[in-house]
């Protein structure tokens, strides 16, 4: 799908990814261009810059998700792409707190479901449609040192294979883009495992997003390592759980009271 007379909806669309795609989508003749942010000022201005509708959104609120679908509908129509890419990075193991599982589970899988509840009947209907999610690279191998981000986002790239799986013979197409570490508000200035193959900036990835609609392409790759990385993690797991540890080491250092 080519998103040129389309109407199209962006989470997170105040900045990094999501910005960047919202501008993808404008410059390539969208019809209308929505966009969803808690941040109120910042996600106005944008809005303003590219000629978008804003929309404030907490999108692990249903309601929000729902609110949000019916603003761009009342002002453009039925939405022919909806992005839901907005996310969140905290620090933290096991260990982290309830709340902060719990926001990761709502930001990064329930808010997919919330815009597939609202979405699919309409989409269904028409015969045509777009759902397409971000996940991130942890999703397909691991994260460290953010255990609740990893695992949600290992659980949205579960949810978008759901999706393809039952709607992709009827209409709706299905991506989820699983980016490796990419210039945004949520990676600058931290060392950290996703950027031993290079930061990509956010306008690079929103053209190969771009691409891949086009082709129909379930999986969205910034960095084509990432796919030979899950072939080894599938081919030997063991090798590759011990090839993590010794990059954890590298990056983070060794951790306390490890058994060698």
């Amino acid at each position: 799908m080519h998103p040129r007379d389309k109407v199209c909806v962006v989470t997170g669309g105040a900045s990094g990814i999501g910005e960047a795609v919202a501008r993808a989508f404008v410059a390539a003749g969208a019809r209308g261009v929505v966009i969803a942010d808690m941040n109120a000022a910042k996600l106005q201005a944008v809005a303003d810059d590219i000629g978008a509708l804003a929309v404030p959104t907490d999108v692990s609120q249903e309601a929000d998700i729902q609110a949000l679908i019916a603003a761009a509908e009342a002002k453009f129509g039925p939405v022919d792409v909806f992005y839901s890419n907005a996310g969140i990075s905290r620090p933290g193991m096991e260990s982290a707190s309830d709340a902060d599982w719990d926001l990761n589970w709502r930001v990064h899988v329930l808010s997919h479901v919330f815009a597939a509840r609202a979405l699919v009947p309409g989409m269904l209907a028409r015969g045509s449609g777009y759902l397409l999610n971000t996940a991130s690279a942890a999703g397909l191998l691991t994260s460290m040192n953010s255990m609740a981000y990893g695992v949600t986002k290992s659980a949205a790239v579960s949810l978008a294979e759901h999706l393809a799986i039952q709607y992709g013979d009827r209409g709706i197409r299905v991506s989820v883009l699983c980016p490796q570490s990419v210039q945004t508000g949520m990676t600058s200035g931290r060392p950290g495992a996703a950027s031993v193959d290079g930061v990509m900036t956010a306008a690079e990835v929103a053209q190969i997003v771009l691409a891949a609609m086009e082709a129909e392409q379930f999986l969205i790759l910034s960095h084509q390592t990432v796919q030979q990385y899950e072939q080894r993690k599938v081919f030997d797991r063991n090798r590759w759980l011990g090839g993590m540890r010794r990059l954890r080491d590298r990056i983070y250092g060794p951790p306390a009271g490890r058994v060698r």
